[in-house]
């Protein structure tokens, strides 16, 4: 047995279950497959795999360098892929790490950073006693580990369409600000960078559905296949919703506009007489300090003035400019949802 110092867990299972799970290689254990999850891998690690399992340098060397890229590569022995963990590092900021597998004859190889857990869900579903997982070959847990990843995608599109739907509600009831289409245009690019991760990851499944025809699990396969296209053309469905909701945002600030260009005629209107009857009176020069010498037909003057305000005000509410009643609507705040099962 040889210790690993890196987290790394050794996972031998056969048609009975998970035989043993340590941080050391068991030898003994024969008509197993073995999954070996290696978390922040160091150099031992490497040369480990290079000895025991001649894996290709170059791949080897695309771990090293962080690869983000999804891909896959076909070799003799083995079959080496990439794969994304893309999860909100912030509201604003996608985090993005490489989920690097290798494929075997009898023995799959994970190897990802900490940040990344894939061992506690598809350990999970080993624990289960699924039958067709156990009794498969060991490409039937690789598949159900790509399932796993695309699952996690889709949880993130739920919270990028809640997000945007309380933009929606709020672009409708409440008071838009230039901060809303900031975010907007910050969810925009996510999903373009989202897609493009999609598309390539679309095409490392599709490569390896025409590369091996003849395997009798490919139909897992196929139904991720078809998940990652449903969630490529949800992209395409949110793209069209933010700019629905752009145009709300922007329909609703030509409403603010409206309304403050009315108050400000109203004023106008109000005040045009008012100031026309003052002028003509002359009552810019009157000496309200000498309440006994008034003009005559001061008193007058002052009702008309408040005859015509009171009246263009009631016309001005019978035509609904002003004092409208209008429903008031409480949101929530918005709040992103990046919390993961």
């Amino acid at each position: 047995m040889r210790t690993f110092l890196s987290e790394t867990r050794f996972i031998y299972y056969n048609s009975s279950g998970i035989v043993y799970l340590g941080n050391k290689a068991n030898s003994s254990l024969k008509d197993c497959n073995l999954w070996i999850d290696i978390v922040d891998p160091s150099e031992f690690d490497f040369k480990f795999l290079e000895s025991e399992f001649e894996i290709d340098s170059d791949t080897i060397q695309l771990i090293r360098q962080g690869a983000k890229r999804a891909q896959v590569r076909i070799l003799d022995k083995y079959i080496f892929g990439i794969y994304l963990d893309i999860r909100y590092k912030t509201f604003k900021k996608l985090l993005i790490e490489g989920i690097y597998t290798y494929l075997g004859k009898d023995w799959m190889i994970t190897i990802h950073s900490s940040d990344v857990n894939i061992l506690s869900s598809i350990k999970h579903t080993m624990e289960k006693k699924n039958k067709r997982i156990l009794e498969a070959s060991i490409e039937a847990l690789y598949f159900v580990l790509v399932d796993e990843i695309i699952g996690r995608y889709e949880q993130l599109l739920t919270s990028i369409e809640i997000t945007i739907t309380d933009f929606e509600q709020e672009s409708l009831y409440e008071k838009s600000s230039e901060e809303m289409l900031d975010y907007l245009d910050m969810i925009t690019r996510q999903l373009i960078i989202l897609r493009r991760h999609f598309w390539y990851t679309r095409d490392v499944i599709n490569y390896q559905l025409h590369m091996e025809e003849q395997n009798k699990d490919l139909k897992y396969l196929k139904i991720i296949y078809d998940n990652i296209t449903q969630l490529i053309d949800l992209i395409e469905s949110y793209g069209d919703t933010i700019n629905s909701t752009r145009d709300l945002y922007l329909a609703n600030i030509s409403l603010r506009l409206n309304d403050t260009m009315r108050i400000l005629t109203i004023f106008s209107v109000v005040l045009l007489p008012l100031t026309l009857i003052a002028g003509i009176y002359g009552m810019n020069g009157l000496d309200l300090t000498k309440i006994d010498h008034l003009p005559s037909g001061l008193l007058d003057v002052l009702i008309t003035m408040i005859v015509i305000s009171v009246v263009l005000l009631l016309y001005f509410r019978h035509k609904k400019w002003i004092m409208v009643s209008k429903p008031v609507k409480v949101l929530n705040s918005i709040q992103f949802r990046t919390s993961r099962v």
